[in-house]
């Protein structure tokens, strides 16, 4: 499954890996990888890989689960069409309340004791996902865990995921994803472990030489 999404993910460009050249993150830090998994949504083949391999992650591992609910925005096609799968309803949480109608910030009908998975796209630092969790937790719902599609496995994501007390399980992760980058050449070889010095201490640029 890891190897099966990491060329999905590498096939339509949805991550682009580049430690010759990096890329700058909002928060200054330099980084050889940038995940565009929205690309996935124009891409049918994967697409329909994808959508199926988070409808049986949850499955396997949250069958109790009655209700999806998607990050937004990135989150909530995949919810979407996951949830189409597995017959389940779903809604999605804004990352901010409507300042008119209802004031909604989370979208769709969803009772308080429901059994809520999360579906994220990608999970870095965690910081998203954890406020749907919060925002579900408040509302009543009873949140079994998140599904992603991708995870850089930041520790300080790992860390922000224990500390809510919820568990995340991601279709592929970057340690996989460079073993078959660099079989595809899409990468050099050597440059494996310097991406992955880089997820190790982020704010490290000792790998760039």
């Amino acid at each position: 499954m890891e190897r099966t999404i990491a060329k999905q993910l590498l096939t339509i460009g949805a991550v682009f890996l580049r430690p010759e050249e990096p890329f700058t993150w909002a928060s200054g830090i330099k980084s050889p990888i940038y995940c565009d998994n929205r690309l996935i949504l124009s891409a049918p083949a994967a697409r329909e890989v994808v959508e199926k391999a988070i409808a049986e992650k949850v499955k396997d591992k949250f069958p109790e689960a009655q209700m999806l609910m998607g990050t937004s925005t990135a989150g909530i096609a995949h919810a979407a069409i996951a949830a189409t799968i597995l017959g389940l309803p779903m809604g999605y949480v804004r990352s901010e309340a409507k300042t008119h109608g209802r004031n909604n910030k989370i979208e769709g009908k969803m009772e308080p004791g429901t059994k809520v998975v999360v579906i994220e796209d990608l999970i870095s630092t965690g910081g998203s996902a954890i406020d749907v969790v919060d925002a579900l937790r408040e509302a009543g719902a009873e949140v079994l865990g998140i599904v992603s599609i991708f995870t850089y496995g930041m520790k300080k994501g790992l860390d922000r995921i224990a500390a809510a007390g919820t568990v995340n399980y991601s279709l592929s992760n970057l340690d996989t994803l460079v073993e078959v980058a660099a079989e595809m050449n899409y990468i050099a070889p050597e440059w494996k472990e310097r991406i992955i010095s880089f997820r190790n201490n982020p704010s490290d640029e000792s790998w760039i030489k």
